[in-house]
């Protein structure tokens, strides 16, 4: 069987990577979704394995001291991570996971597993970028210029993953990353059991 694929997308805030995540799923309906671990409180109809793992804080950094993570980071208080056991347990079953995340997660993520895939979305423009988040209307004025300012600082981030996708449309990012998809699948250096099998006939 072959393994399946590790697809990391991370960008700048507001470049639109949940929206590409929800079309990419729909689109490749067997892709599987990497399901964090935390220790913050179920909300409402939150599921255990569905929405989170969730558990303690003390039983969080055990895991931290077993290596047990590809990434995790600490937000208001709770631990939130991302469990290796689970996403290798999928890959090795030959599943593709998607994996949504901040820059500084990414580059942990790359630390420990360089096979995957890393895509960094990129927005049309920085005119786009603050429409985008000036339209959401949830953040102040000054969080708007805040997140701007820290996007000059993210881009200079983008040469250090694979490939680059600007989402201008939904659609069109989506099958940017649905060929690299095609892409990855087809290197010589993934197609090892293939090769032997035609040399075994």
């Amino acid at each position: 069987m072959d393994q399946g694929l590790l697809i990391v997308i991370s960008g700048p805030s507001g470049a639109g990577k949940g929206t590409i995540c929800k079309s990419l799923l729909e689109k490749l309906p067997d892709m599987k979704v990497s399901v964090s671990v935390t220790t913050r409180k179920p909300r409402n109809q939150e599921l255990e394995g569905i929405n989170y793992f969730f558990t303690t804080k003390a039983a969080f950094e055990e895991k931290i001291n077993h290596d047990e993570f590809l990434e995790y980071a600490q937000v208001y208080g709770n631990y939130y991570g991302t469990p290796k056991w689970k996403v290798l347990e999928l890959i090795n079953n030959g599943k593709d996971v998607i994996l949504e995340i901040d820059i500084q997660g990414a580059l942990k993520v790359k630390e420990k597993y360089p096979e995957g895939v890393f895509i960094f979305i990129l927005p049309p423009s920085l005119e786009e970028l603050k429409k985008r988040i000036t339209d959401r209307g949830t953040e102040s004025k000054e969080d708007i210029i805040r997140r701007l300012d820290c996007t000059y600082e993210e881009l200079s981030f983008a040469f250090k993953y694979d490939y680059l996708v600007m989402n201008d449309y939904v659609e069109n990012a989506v099958s940017k990353i649905s060929a690299i998809i095609t892409a990855e699948k087809s290197k010589a250096i993934r197609q090892i059991a293939l090769i032997n099998k035609i040399r075994e006939d």
